[in-house]
């Protein structure tokens, strides 16, 4: 026998993932089913006997726990000294990834797996942490409990009654190049725990009357070997795979039972659940779809669903040689069994079409073929009993090819004195083409039958031609194989081609259905374009619900109204509050015209999708109800996704909030009572030493109550400006004013605090007086004069400069100060922020917040930048006009 070739895609995708293992590190998981096992022992002998052959192994982080026998292994190894992490007080010791990555050895042993990190570091598992080792190229051996595997938890909680919260994805076991069980049976695991191996005798007392119990162990126990088999069973298929081993290699029994659409295949689907439950086995159920009635195929959609339901893997294949078809996904699935109806079959059917079991049987080779007897005859309910079902006949068809079959004959008729014998036959296998063209098979062998023997009787026996004439008998039998080729060649191409376009078109739009919800935002938009792209995709029409507060309500739809009746409405809120399909094809609710399908998120549904078939009498396949499945489970994520977008700008936004608030109620706090606290402690003092305290110290006394008033009182009206600006639109008086005059008022307010410092004051000679607002105005040159204060040294200048730029007056403010932090330039004009330079001052940081909103309402621009000199100018323009 001819060794098959293998399949190039297979071969190139095998190579990628060989390709990827090369550049990435070898990871080694020993697996067990509990603590105490022995993992880290044989790890540690591994590793040792690694070592031998010269490789550089290191210690990265291992737990004796106080056994001996480790810490003695130990001795030999270079250990790598763990980083120190402050938390909460304490000093705890973690695992160093930094200094193994700059180590750099050949292999490296980190214990426990499934350790969580103290916070603060790079990763918050170590998982995390072997991941990154494993993509520099290190290698890494690694212990794991089998009750930390992720998609174990539930089972695990409910076999230990307690939830682990230290879990590690399943994607780490499918990148491990070797995972090693180390087996113990609990008899021993528990004498072990007795002698103090596994933990100190009072652990150890406390451990073996809740975790190590002899049913959890065994529960465990039988988990991680069925863990450990699955993925060696998987190397195996992977292996044939890549090498392109088409034989099949039963390391365990998998079962695949051949699904007609016949009612009796029911009896066969329960007799192959029946042998894989005492096989302990995988099963799938297969319908080899052929196109020919789609009755048939609505049958078979039934029993499979019986089948899935008994808990098979369902499959759909289109085709037309039924044993290629079963024969390929049993060497692609490594399938040891195939299971058949044994039909009993009339002879001549036999010789004209085959037998399935036949040709099975002989293409096999090492797969096991059982067959089932399932010819009984059907029995039918009382109500239709003594009635014969009906059948349509497609009458139609076969007019019609009969009908074209005449045509040809009558243009044979009419030109037979112009065309030649080879012409005729040529027109009579066209039409034979065009009638292949409707896809039905039954009609074109009765037009190929009726064009041989309108050609024998009307054109043949005008010839002379005997029919008992060899030269001519092997004529027609040549013109009825050929036709017969041609028809059925264009039967097969026409349905794979179909087949070929209804997958691309649902592949392209599931594509696009994916990316549009990626990029768009809003759960209306997301429904909008589900909706659309589901009926497109289904040809049905398409209604989503969504919950609110428990009830369900119509948000979008596509080829319908968006109401439902009472009815329909009933059969959605009971999807929706139990979170299964029904409707439509399903064993819930059937009499419903449509499936409704639950939108589940993460932790409960939020909706239900209603989609009813255009073709009532078009039922979805298993694959189809699964891809139905996904598109519902990709748009309520797409929701989901969005609404905790939307909770997170919410909560952005309330931090925000409440950072704005805090910083609000410590200026408050502190700016406002530190002036009040100082004019009372004047004022006491006046009120008190008033008697004794001579002229100049009360003038004094008296000058600094007014200062620390003025400053309050600065305070309180920079708050109540920049909330009147936010929540009003800003009405300006403006009158024609000179920015000189503006300036002295300006400088008569910030008198008091200029102190030893000297405020130099250049204006051009050709400024013209402008339209301003002067009370607002003169609020932005006392905050910009006020905020140099504050940043330039003491005996230092400020300068105030203005000249015209075209339209505008642009009027700069620069002082001798620390200058502006380059990631506060655009910071400084939001509100309540103060520059981290500013240190004592005190201020709510509204000030330049409050000249930008006056400054923009004046339809000019401001902004601060550094000098080359050194300090900060802050620079604003003034239009001419208003």
């Amino acid at each position: 026998m001819k060794k098959p070739r293998p399949n190039p895609e297979t071969l190139l995708q095998h190579a990628k993932e060989e390709d990827l293992r090369a550049k990435r590190g070898k990871l080694k998981i020993y697996l067990g089913a509990a603590p105490g096992v022995g993992k880290t022992y044989n790890m540690l002998e591994d590793a040792i006997a690694k070592r031998k052959n010269g490789l550089d192994i290191i210690v990265g982080i291992v737990e004796s726990h106080g056994r001996k026998e480790i810490e003695f292994l130990l001795k030999d190894f270079e250990i790598l000294p763990r980083q120190k992490v402050e938390y909460h007080g304490q000093t705890l010791l973690e695992f160093d990834l930094d200094a193994t990555l700059k180590r750099n050895p050949h292999t490296i042993l980190i214990d426990e797996m499934a350790h969580t990190n103290v916070p603060g570091l790079r990763h918050n598992k170590r998982w995390q942490d072997i991941k990154e080792i494993l993509d520099r190229g290190i290698n890494v051996y690694t212990t794991l409990n089998v009750q930390h595997i992720e998609s174990l938890n539930d089972i695990v909680t409910q076999i230990i009654h307690t939830r682990v919260n230290e879990t590690v994805p399943d994607s780490m076991l499918e990148i491990a190049d070797s995972v090693e069980l180390i087996d113990l049976p609990p008899e021993d695991l528990l004498k072990r725990m007795q002698e103090g191996k596994v933990y100190i005798p009072q652990q150890a007392e406390l451990a073996v009357e809740h975790f190590f119990r002899q049913g959890n162990l065994s529960a465990l126990r039988e988990l991680a070997l069925r863990i450990t088999a699955e993925r060696v069973g998987e190397q195996v298929l992977s292996y044939r795979k890549g090498k392109g081993i088409k034989f099949i290699w039963p390391t365990k029994e998998k079962l695949l039972v051949c699904v007609s659409s016949s009612q009796n295949a029911t009896k066969l689907i329960r007799a192959a659940r029946r042998m894989a439950t005492s096989l302990q086995a995988e099963w799938i159920a297969m319908h080899v779809d052929t196109g020919f009635s789609q009755d048939r195929r609505s049958k078979a959609i039934n029993n499979l669903r019986l089948a899935e339901q008994l808990g098979a893997e369902t499959k759909i294949l289109n085709g037309i040689n039924v044993t290629s078809e079963i024969i390929h996904i049993c060497r692609d699935l490594n399938v040891t069994k195939i299971i058949l109806g044994k039909r009993k079959h009339r002879w001549w059917k036999k010789i004209l079409f085959g037998s399935l079991t036949d040709n099975l049987i002989k293409q096999s080779d090492e797969i096991d073929i059982y067959m089932i007897n399932d010819d009984y005859p059907e029995i039918s309910s009382s109500k239709h009993r003594g009635k014969k079902s009906k059948k349509t006949f497609p009458w139609k068809a076969y007019a019609l090819s009969l009908g074209l079959v005449g045509i040809a004959t009558a243009i044979n008729l009419i030109f037979s004195a112009y065309l030649q014998t080879s012409t005729i036959i040529l027109i009579y296998v066209i039409t034979v083409t065009i009638v292949a063209l409707l896809g039905k098979t039954g009609p074109s062998i009765v037009a190929s039958v009726f064009s041989v023997i309108t050609y024998a009787y009307f054109f043949a026996t005008h010839e002379g031609i005997s029919i008992a004439n060899t030269q001519h008998f092997i004529t027609l039998f040549i013109m009825l194989l050929v036709t017969q080729i041609i028809s059925q060649l264009t039967i097969i191409m026409k349905k794979q081609n179909i087949a070929s376009r209804l997958l691309e078109k649902r592949t392209s739009t599931l594509h696009a259905l994916s990316r549009q919800l990626a990029s768009a935002r809003g759960v209306d938009k997301l429904l909008d374009i589900a909706v659309n792209y589901m009926a497109t995709i289904f040809n049905s029409e398409v209604l989503a619900l969504l919950a609110t507060d428990g009830h369900l309500e119509v948000k979008s739809g596509y080829g319908t109204k968006l109401t439902l009746n009472a009815k329909d409405f009933s059969v959605a809120q009971w999807v929706y509050d139990l979170g299964q399909m029904a409707g439509l094809g399903t064993d819930t609710l059937p009499f419903s015209d449509a499936i409704y399908v639950p939108l589940i998120s993460s932790q409960k549904p939020i909706g239900v999708l209603r989609i009813k078939p255009k073709d009532q009498h078009t039922l979805f396949t298993p694959e189809q109800s699964h891809l139905l499945e996904a598109c519902a489970n990709q748009v309520a994520l797409a929701i989901e996704v969005d609404k905790l977008h939307e909770q997170h700008k919410q909560s952005e936004m309330e931090s925000k909030t409440d950072r704005i608030r805090a910083a609000l109620l410590e200026a408050v706090s502190h700016d406002i009572r530190t002036p009040l606290v100082a004019a009372t402690g004047s004022a006491t003092t006046l009120s008190e030493l008033g008697d004794v305290l001579n002229t100049q110290q009360i003038k004094k006394l008296s000058h600094e109550i007014m200062f620390e008033l003025e400053q309050l009182n600065r305070l309180i009206h920079n708050f109540l400006q920049i909330a009147y600006l936010e929540d009003n639109a800003v009405k300006l008086q403006k009158e024609l004013h000179s920015l000189s005059e503006v300036i002295a008022t300006a400088l008569k307010i910030s008198y008091a605090k200029s102190g030893k410092k000297h405020i130099n004051i250049h204006l051009a000679n050709d400024l013209p007086k402008i339209p301003l607002d002067k009370t607002l105005i003169e609020e932005v040159f006392v905050n910009l004069i006020d905020n140099a204060l504050k940043f330039t040294p003491a005996e230092s200048a400020i300068n105030i400069e203005a000249h015209l730029d075209n339209r505008y007056i642009v009027v700069s403010i620069e002082d001798n100060g620390p200058g502006i932090m380059p990631d506060e330039v655009n910071k400084l004009f939001e509100k309540f922020y103060r520059g981290r330079m500013l240190t004592t001052e005190r201020g709510l940081g509204l000030g330049l917040s409050i000249c930008r909103a006056i400054i923009t309402a004046h339809g000019g621009k401001i902004w601060g930048e550094n000098r080359k000199e050194g300090g900060a100018a802050f620079r604003f323009t003034l239009p001419l006009a208003g």
